[in-house]
């Protein structure tokens, strides 16, 4: 393609690797001072990124140092490409995960901050993988990307389209005129939620390595756990639970509002239309959980008081509307085994979404209440048709080409998860699995429905399904257009 900067690509996709091995580096020395037998294994997988990262640096220093927003889209869709493949090799050079496969699956779930696992026995494995699956998650969420641009003004690169590529917001709120800055802030408040949530959960009595993983997992709306069990391994501590509920809230909000709240500037907060639907599906949806719950008894034991089966009913219901909401996928229990209604309830759960700007997967509130909006002026155009009428959020009148984008962006999404469901049938899967499977990896949920739910893994996929819900975990993350543009003839047009 003319005028194709080919040396800025491979110069960027170097320093992504190189921040691939920073945190390679990390999970490297714990895995030495724990002495578990895999440190040979991980300082390969770190030597590799290392060099072959340094190569396409110093390869390349010689570039111009101008990002068009054509290649943003390659950047960022073959960055996170690059950072999956080479981010496998310390499953594989361990043998903790032997699959390529397995292994591509595994790691594309924690980039993409998903949540889906092909492992039976997650306690089995050394602890210094656990904190490199974590790892990958917490890279993810924020958006390795997004990191990069706060580092691209020192090489002289300006980063404002890879920021476009990466984290499209919808109102376009910067919390600093220099994109670069905007970058930095919005990793600072992720650090700091990140260690707020880790101390938290240690000294309300889960031990530090699992605090630290397991607040990686929360604030990346990831939902890669140390246990088996997931948070249910800690039923019998609640407070442990309604920390993770809290910060699994946080994660799934605007990060430009969490910026306000920690400026004191809560009004802002408040008056947010999308904040303040988010967190009224929350509550709604949670009510009616609790409501079958109780309905079905599901908690009322002989010995148990009404207090406490209330309790759990409420802390469990709460607990998973929230984990699929904001796409965490962290779990206390197995929500398809309450009632048909409310798997129902949660299947539909996993189009929503949490806020723009947030960690979240899935569809975001945002578009949705923008397609609710327009749907009920379609009616009063229909009365008037001579009338200007236009969708307002927060009292700001939308752009109708950001209306438009949202449209072709939910319908984009709803073929996607037909065909994706459609291709995991042709390959075995009954009817529930299938659009479980396909709905949770679009929307990067995590748990889905029948074989792939909440109580179970995604081990049981063919090959082929795995691969497929990868693309389709890809595709979600980067909210659809990032990719899909790549595979449209006009993109590659000479212009």
């Amino acid at each position: 393609m003319k005028g194709f900067n080919l040396k800025l690509i491979v110069h960027i996709l170097g320093l992504l690797l190189l921040f691939n091995a920073i945190f390679m580096g990390i999970t490297t020395l714990y895995s030495y001072l724990q002495n578990d037998g895999i440190t040979t294994g991980l300082l390969k997988a770190l030597a590799l990124n290392v060099i072959v990262g340094g190569l396409a640096l110093g390869l390349t220093l010689n570039h111009r140092k101008e990002i068009k927003k054509r290649q943003g889209y390659v950047i960022v869709a073959f960055g996170w490409l690059t950072m999956v493949v080479f981010g496998m090799f310390p499953y594989l050079f361990t043998a903790t995960i032997a699959s390529f496969t397995d292994a591509f699956f595994e790691t594309m779930s924690g980039y993409t901050a998903t949540g889906a696992t092909i492992l039976d026995d997650i306690e089995a494995l050394p602890r210094s993988i656990m904190l490199w699956r974590s790892l990958t998650h917490w890279m993810g969420g924020m958006g390795i990307i997004v990191l990069a641009i706060a580092i691209l003004p020192l090489l002289g690169i300006g980063g404002m389209q890879l920021f476009s590529a990466e984290a499209p917001v919808l109102g376009g709120d910067k919390l600093h005129p220099r994109i670069s800055d905007t970058a930095k802030r919005l990793w600072l408040i992720y650090v700091g939620l990140t260690l707020a949530n880790a101390l938290l959960l240690f000294v309300s009595g889960m031990p530090l390595f699992d605090a630290i993983n397991h607040a990686m997992s929360t604030m990346a709306s990831g939902g890669f756990s140390t246990k088996n069990t997931s948070i249910g391994f800690w039923n019998h501590m609640p407070q442990i639970q309604y920390i993770t509920i809290f910060f699994m809230i946080l994660a799934g909000s605007n990060f430009v509002l969490l910026y306000y709240a920690i400026k004191g500037k809560f009004k802002r907060v408040f008056a947010d239309t999308e904040f303040s639907w988010y967190t009224g599906f929350i509550a709604v949806f949670a009510f009616i959980v609790m409501a079958s719950i109780l309905r079905q008894g599901y908690y009322a034991t002989a010995d148990a008081s009404m207090f406490a089966v209330w309790e759990q009913s409420f802390r469990h219901a709460l607990f998973q509307v929230v984990a699929v909401i904001t796409t965490t996928g962290l779990v206390t229990a197995d929500f398809t085994a309450w009632t048909p209604f409310v798997t129902m309830l949660f299947f539909g759960l996993m189009f929503l979404g949490g806020s723009t700007g947030s960690t979240s997967g899935g569809v975001k509130v945002m578009r949705h209440l923008i397609l609710l909006k327009n749907g009920f002026l379609e009616f009063k155009r229909a009365l008037h048709p001579n009338a200007i009428l236009m969708v307002r959020m927060n009292k700001v009148t939308i752009e109708q080409s950001i209306v438009y984008n949202v449209l072709a962006f939910f319908i984009l999404y709803m073929i996607l998860f037909i065909i994706g469901a459609g291709v995991l049938s042709t390959l075995g899967l009954d009817f529930t699995t299938a659009i479980g499977a396909a709905a949770s990896s679009l929307g990067n949920v995590g748990p889905g429905l029948g074989d792939v739910g909440p109580a179970s893994t995604f081990s049981s996929l063919p090959d082929f399904g795995k691969y497929w819900c990868s693309l389709l975990m890809l595709l979600g993350r980067l909210e659809l257009f990032t990719v899909l543009i790549l595979f449209t003839p006009y993109y590659w047009r000479n212009h």
